[in-house]
């Protein structure tokens, strides 16, 4: 993977760049970005790989990287490729990741910043009962045939548990279920997933209490349910060993397929050559993506779920401290980071059966859109970007109506600049600690090193990915959010 692309570059607007089609590209390659974030981001290696997937057969439109990119497993973190399902079109598990359905909730109260009077407390009881860390301890417990249930019926299996309500289901992205034939899961997975429902993990994982610190789209803003001096709670993880297992499975079984040929890496049973190893993919209705995508869509149910529990665990903790009648919670929007999804897309004029491949993005759908609730309609689907635990994360909203040009998608985040062992030697997680105090941010974290790795300076300028995104046509900003309280695994 070299640096051949940027003989291929050129800037199409003030926020879009061209990667033209060369070498063995099926498409053009987009990246979202003006002069000066491309400079910043120059020694990133995630261009190159923007332009490797774009080698994926039955690729369709142009592969996208966001405003958010980053180097990643096969794919750039940020990236959006489409395939034909009913050409060629592959699919790819590095497309998705590892932390399948990985994802952000925003949830609403009716309380205002002066009406909590100890936000230092209610941070520690919120660590003390929110389970957090990389081991699935303090999860729902669930019998064989609970987990299998979650796995077939998403959000909906967690309500019918007590963990979630059903009206919270309008409200998130697919109605809370990613639908499918085939829930077979490998022992692995499923003991994995048995015990860690409701819990928050470890890394960038966080429960977030922020405040609504400005509105700048005020009809938008009014169709979320959301206002200015309001405090509001940003859950963002995924489905936790349960879906890394899953990844790991079919990752090993693609790339078992595949042998060194030169400079690439071919699987002859396939007649499919691939610049790199960790693009492994498989035929969308071959045997074996339908196998990975059926496993990937059960492993989404279990986050979906894992969302809702970890609302609940939120709604009984804030009743606790401020009584029933104050601590009313409501689910504004919640979205898939890290998904494949077939949807119909116009390319060129004509209308594609497509895979969408979203790894670290999130979809924007136009507020004419039949997946969204009425209250969306004309104003498009909340979009939520958190950002670091020490600057702001936002709400955007998709087009009013139709669709974006990069697959009705946008960034999903500030997007990492350092990596995480280059945070952990230049930042004192304590130091960061008090620093965050400081300001008003009360942060409980599980696990020493995560401060370092997750700090503000190790990130993009979420402000600057935003505007990005917004003069790119992708989404267009509501409102920006200011932490309060960060609980981390």
């Amino acid at each position: 993977m070299g640096e051949e692309w940027k003989d291929h570059l050129e800037q199409v607007d003030d926020a879009l760049f061209r990667i033209s089609q060369h070498g063995e590209m099926n498409a053009d390659a987009m990246l979202v970005a003006d002069a000066a974030h491309l400079a910043a981001n120059s020694d990133d290696r995630s261009p190159g790989q923007l332009v490797n997937t774009a080698m994926l057969p039955g690729v369709v439109g142009e592969a996208w990287a966001m405003a958010d990119f980053h180097y990643g497993y096969g794919f750039p973190i940020g990236g959006v490729v489409a395939t034909d399902v009913d050409g060629d079109g592959v699919i790819s598990p590095g497309g998705v990741g590892f932390d399948i359905n990985c994802g952000v909730r925003l949830c609403a109260t009716e309380l205002t910043l002066d009406q909590i009077p100890d936000m230092a407390a209610l941070a520690k009881r919120l660590a003390n009962r929110i389970p957090a860390g990389a081991s699935g301890k303090g999860g729902v417990l669930l019998s064989e045939g609970e987990l299998q249930t979650v796995l077939e019926e998403g959000a909906a299996a967690s309500a019918d548990l007590g963990w979630g309500y059903h009206e919270d289901l309008a409200n998130i992205e697919s109605n809370g279920l990613l639908e499918g034939e085939n829930r077979t899961l490998t022992e692995r997975a499923m003991k994995r997933g048995s015990k860690s429902l409701g819990t928050l993990g470890s890394g960038n994982h966080f429960l977030e209490l922020q405040v609504v610190e400005r509105v700048v789209d005020h009809e938008a803003a009014a169709a979320f349910g959301l206002r200015e001096g309001q405090v509001c709670a940003m859950i963002h993880t995924g489905s936790r060993g349960l879906g890394h297992q899953v990844c790991s499975d079919h990752v090993g079984a693609l790339e078992s397929r595949y042998r060194s040929h030169g400079d690439s890496w071919r699987s002859d049973e396939w007649d499919i050559t691939l610049p790199d190893r960790q693009l492994a993919a498989a035929p969308f209705y071959s045997t074996e993506g339908q196998a990975y995508f059926e496993a990937m869509q059960a492993a989404g149910n279990f986050a979906f779920a894992n969302r809702s529990a970890l609302t609940q665990r939120l709604r009984q903790n804030l009743e606790a401290v401020l009584g029933v009648a104050d601590a009313e919670v409501s689910v504004v929007y919640d979205v898939c980071h890290n998904i494949a999804k077939v949807e119909q897309h116009v390319i060129h004029g004509s209308s594609c059966n497509c895979c969408v491949h979203r790894k670290g993005a999130t979809r924007a759908l136009g507020g004419d859109h039949p997946e969204l609730a009425s209250r969306f309609s004309g104003v498009g689907q909340p979009v939520l970007i958190p950002g670091d635990m020490g600057t702001a994360s936002w709400v955007l909203a998709g087009p009013k109506k139709g669709s974006n040009r990069a697959f009705t998608s946008s960034c999903h985040g500030a997007g990492r600049q350092l990596s995480r062992s280059a945070a952990r030697k230049r930042i004192s997680s304590e130091e960061l600690q008090q620093t965050l105090k400081a300001k008003g941010i009360h942060v409980h974290a599980r696990t020493p090193n995560v401060l370092a790795e997750e700090a503000p300076e190790a990130y993009k300028d979420v402000d600057e990915v935003i505007r990005l995104t917004s003069a790119a046509g992708l989404a267009r900003p509501v409102a920006r959010m200011r932490p309060l309280a960060v609980i981390k695994g």
